[in-house]
């Protein structure tokens, strides 16, 4: 369980979602090299068109900032065709660094608060506040499919309603070539843990 690293408390996340024009054109340069440098996960995408749907729906933009400045260095990973949706991941190489030592959800996050020790925060709110999408199982494995991520981190993910009710929550990680799925508590922490998220714009 994440305890204080050599006496120092844990800091609280605070997630930032404004951008000034000069943040602004940042972000955009970062997501088109990161775009460039990595067309295996975007085949037949062209950046202009991404840009052009990041520019009209300026909250998005600020939900990637979010997803930047925290680690997440998010990618496009693909194209829903029906929608006409572009699907971002965050594809650090591991768990996001800035947003660990974090309780799965708010009610775990409060019940280790009880006992006086006080974690960085919940995968579940922070997500909300990001207006990302927590990975579940399935966008874990579409993501390993891609590279290998989380192979010394890792990472929680949206967990099914019966379990979360008998106290669990899921994460996961990649160790010998395969992706595993574990259980812990929700109250959960560790300096290791993070959690990954989705964007559609």
């Amino acid at each position: 369980m994440a305890k204080k690293d050599r006496g120092k408390p844990i800091i609280k996340i605070e997630i930032n979602l404004e951008l000034s024009p000069e943040q602004r054109k940042e972000l955009l340069k970062t997501l088109k090299d990161r775009f460039e440098k990595n067309m295996k996960r975007h085949k037949g995408l062209e950046w202009s068109e991404i840009q052009a749907k990041l520019e009209f729906h300026p909250e998005k933009l600020s939900s990637l900032y979010a997803m930047e400045s925290t680690g997440g260095e998010p990618d496009v990973v693909g194209h829903d065709k029906k929608t006409g949706e572009y699907i971002f991941y965050d594809c650090s190489a591991e768990s996001p660094d800035g947003r660990r030592s974090i309780c799965y959800d708010r009610a775990g996050q409060e019940e280790r608060e009880r006992k006086g020790v006080h974690p960085a925060g919940n995968a579940v709110d922070l997500a909300a506040v990001m207006g990302i999408e927590m990975f579940n199982e399935d966008q874990y494995r579409d993501l390993q499919k891609l590279g290998e991520f989380d192979t010394k981190t890792e990472s929680w993910v949206k967990t099914p309603a019966d379990i979360r009710k008998l106290g669990g929550a899921l994460f996961c990680d990649r160790r010998y070539g395969h992706i595993f799925v574990f259980h812990n508590s929700a109250p959960s922490f560790y300096a290791s843990r993070g959690f990954r998220g989705s964007l559609r714009v």
